[in-house]
């Protein structure tokens, strides 16, 4: 597994088939944790594109006009997903099939989200394979589909196939994969960004990985200020420090002296952005003494020191 640290990850390449009617609600949970992922990567690692058969715009459910940008007859790369939405029987068509069996053959994955399973599966492309749909559609789905493992899950990976439910399992499927390929610490980071419940509280957190993690993540966040050592994390936690540094390195694929590390840098970048604060104040409230401690930490991290950022 490739970890948030990694700088040799490339950029995966995502086409997104949109039909007329899609929902926006499910595209921007689609595209929205990518782009944060990029975002905190300091780099591209995902590069996706909008597609339609024709190359033409596709106007959303709720009325919105999306340029495509390409057709789908000329895009490869390592995703397709499938995204019809509301009015998918109507593009459950020969002409439809025959796209998706071409596409099959540029594409490592075939991801249907919402309803994009059962265009699809008419094409034959989950013949002998677990897949779900959205909910709504599920009894019918089973019947049209007999060659079909319907499952009723939120979302089910089976080997090259991807399917989900709706727009919030496309959010929750689009965090899982970014946790897989980059790293669950920069899942975290995505996740905060969004005030998901798997960061913004342990309590409400039945999502996350392990609850003694998610707890000292959020302790980490409560305290950048003042940073607390990890032994009084652990003890927080109900786990010996050695015990949380092994729990988190296997759940996030880093250590939590390195998680905190990047939090507290996270938020130097934003402060460096987004006000005028000057570097020492940036450092005092990002857990930093030395201003030039901090410095050299933040270019460690993000290939360029605060005042060339800000300059940029």
């Amino acid at each position: 597994m490739r970890t948030w640290l990694d700088p040799s990850a490339a950029p995966q390449r995502i086409g997104v088939l949109l039909f007329e009617a899609f929902s926006m609600h499910c595209l921007a949970n689609t595209i929205e944790p990518l782009r944060a992922a990029n975002s905190f990567a300091g780099r591209k690692i995902y590069d996706w594109r909008f597609l339609s058969l024709d190359g033409r715009p596709v106007t959303s459910s709720s009325g919105l006009l999306v340029a495509a940008h390409e057709r789908l007859a000329n895009h490869r790369g390592e995703m397709l997903v499938v995204m019809p939405s509301y009015r998918f029987l109507e593009h459950a068509s020969a002409e439809t099939a025959r796209a998706l069996r071409a596409a099959a053959g540029r594409h490592k994955v075939l991801a249907g989200f919402d309803t994009g399973s059962w265009l699809l599966a008419a094409a034959g492309l989950l013949a002998g394979r677990k897949a779900t749909i959205h909910w709504e559609e599920i009894d019918r789905f089973a019947e049209a589909f007999p060659d079909v493992e319907v499952i009723r899950a939120r979302h089910v990976t089976d080997g090259n196939r991807i399917t989900c439910g709706g727009a919030l399992t496309a959010f929750e499927l689009v965090m899982e994969l970014i946790g897989q390929r980059h790293g669950e610490a920069l899942r975290l980071e995505v996740a905060t960004l969004f005030m998901s419940p798997e960061a913004t509280g342990p309590q409400s957190a039945p999502s996350a990985r392990g609850r003694s993690v998610a707890r000292a993540v959020a302790l980490m966040q409560e305290n950048l200020e003042a940073p607390l050592p990890i032994g009084d994390i652990a003890r927080r936690v109900g786990r010996r420090q050695k015990e949380l540094e092994a729990r988190m390195k296997a759940e996030l694929g880093a250590t939590p002296q390195a998680v905190y590390r990047r939090l507290r840098l996270i938020l130097a970048r934003k402060l460096v952005i987004e006000t005028d604060l000057s570097i020492s104040e940036i450092a005092l409230r990002t857990g930093y003494q030395d201003p030039a401690a901090m410095t050299r930490a933040f270019r460690g991290e993000f290939g360029l020191a605060p005042r060339s950022l800000r300059a940029n």
